[in-house]
């Protein structure tokens, strides 16, 4: 069994391709915050397209992890020299796998954060990245503003020069590079926002602003913040996956990548001090990148929130049981085509028909093998920014909107924390215990959940969203998940 490092490459089988390029001569142009499965299965992924075509040699990553659990990755990735197996799994069970070598540091900030300002000072680092999920901009739900009153936040300034949080670490590169005349890195987020880079925008200024509104001022003038939208299923690696690697390639790898053949990113072109020739790697690069984010967000993730809690209640585990469902597959296709699709603009270059339904295949796709807990996990995050919109929007335009409040009750009923035969759920959310608390009043008082305006605004106070919600609430207690769905396929509500 051959350990993956830099020394075993020239080892590996032929059906295992590895960096083509000398990863020694690599030079770190791009820091990136978030190095989990998504970002190593889609921007490293495209990074090492282009340095096998011996493009984008000084645009190396360096990652950095901020929170606890990242420790394990800087672990596992300085075991390998920054190297790991992308696996990607065809639907007819193809394995398509190879050794990407995009990413040449690792630095942990708990353990010092001063080098990960340091990094981001050199005037080589011209590109910061995130994927800090959608809850890491900070900012409140409905009202949009920055939360600076989070403990974390207050640290950060009080003691600026041993920051804590993303926005310390980053501001302080800024403010550095700032005093020495070099040129402002672009901040690129990743993340599945709308808008994600204006919204990074907000809270970076917002957060420089309370350090110093000078400094504010400079951030919002000068330092660019492309939108971006990003798209491949990705789900969380299991041990399967690492014996997988080690029966088919005979690799040791303690951290490889699964995903699906389809991958996506569409990319505003502002950048301040240059980018990789990304489009060179097929993304696309884009003047407007919001009609794509706003399809991906309303149509495909929108639709995971509304499988996950149904599908999990119903009794599945696996996304690809769910989508293969029938009524769960004719449920999805209807809510995109009636409640998601008429609040989308055209997009260029995409048959929006055509996409409905390949999000099905998709989905359906049982090598990939994602969990339904993964989807139904940091709800409070995902739901107020891909489905309350399409609420909203149909609220307002006189639009159809039975199936999206629908996804909202069978998250509310998700959060009592029991399945309908009594065991126990994990939930998995940072406001978990407020929304727990919520939910067990509902049977009660029906609008206990939605009247949480940190999340739901006013939409408490709009009477056909809460006679619908409160409907298929009832349905849900009285009749369970799969009897309500079934129900709304059929007209009933």
């Amino acid at each position: 069994m051959l350990p993956l490092n830099a020394g075993t490459l020239s080892q590996f089988p032929a059906d295992l391709p590895v960096p083509s390029y000398d990863r020694a001569a690599l030079r770190t142009g791009i820091v990136h915050f978030g190095v989990g499965g998504f970002h190593r299965a889609h921007q490293a992924m495209y990074l090492d397209r282009l340095m096998n075509a011996g493009q984008a040699l000084d645009w190396a990553i360096c990652g950095v992890g901020v929170m606890p659990g990242d420790r394990r990755m800087q672990q596992v990735l300085d075991a390998q020299d920054g190297l790991y197996t992308l696996v990607v799994k065809a639907p007819d069970g193809t394995l398509d796998a190879r050794v990407i070598g995009s990413i040449k540091e690792y630095l942990y900030a708990p353990d010092d954060p001063g080098a990960v300002i340091d990094k981001m000072t050199s005037p080589e680092v011209r590109i910061v990245s995130l994927t800090v999920t959608e809850g890491g901009y900070n900012f409140n739900a409905v009202t949009g503003e920055f939360m600076a009153d989070t403990k974390d936040v207050q640290h950060d300034l009080a003691l600026p020069n041993q920051p804590r949080t993303t926005f310390g670490l980053i501001t302080a590169a800024v403010q550095r590079r700032r005093a020495a005349g070099t040129p402002p890195f672009t901040i690129m987020s990743c993340d599945n926002i709308q808008g994600n880079g204006d919204a990074a925008r907000k809270s970076f200024v917002a957060f420089a602003s309370l350090r110093d509104p000078e400094l504010g001022s400079y951030v919002e003038e000068n330092v660019r913040f492309p939108n971006s939208m990003v798209d491949r299923i990705t789900p969380v690696t299991t041990d399967d996956d690492r014996d997988e690697v080690r029966k088919h390639f005979g690799v040791d790898d303690g951290w490889p990548v699964v995903c699906e053949p389809f991958t996506q990113w569409a990319l505003e072109d502002s950048f301040g001090d240059g980018r990789p020739a990304w489009e060179d790697a097929g993304v696309q690069v884009v003047p407007d990148v919001e009609p794509y984010e706003l399809m991906k967000l309303r149509l495909l993730n929108a639709s995971h929130q509304a499988l996950c809690y149904f599908g999990y209640l119903s009794g599945y585990r696996l996304v690809h049981d769910v989508a293969r469902d029938p009524v769960f597959a004719r449920f999805l296709l209807t809510y995109m085509k009636r409640e998601a699709e008429p609040t989308l603009e055209p997009v260029p270059g995409i048959d929006l028909d055509e996409y409905q339904h390949q999000l099905i295949e998709r989905f359906s796709n049982d090598q990939v093998k994602d969990t339904v807990a993964r989807l139904c996990a940091e709800s409070s995050d995902r739901i107020p920014k891909w489905l309350l919109p399409v609420i909203r929007h149909n609220l307002d335009s006189g639009g159809e909107i039975l199936l999206s409040t629908a996804v909202v009750a069978s998250w509310a009923r998700y959060d009592e924390g029991t399945d309908e035969d009594g065991r126990p759920i994990e939930i998995v959310d940072r406001l978990r215990d407020e929304l727990n608390a919520l939910a067990l009043r509902q049977r009660e008082q029906p609008t206990a959940f939605i009247e949480n305006r940190e999340l739901f605004g006013d939409l408490a106070d709009d009477e056909r969203f809460v006679s619908t919600y409160t409907a298929v609430l009832l349905s849900l207690h009285t009749r369970g998940a799969r009897a309500t769905l079934e129900g709304l396929m059929s007209g009933e509500f």
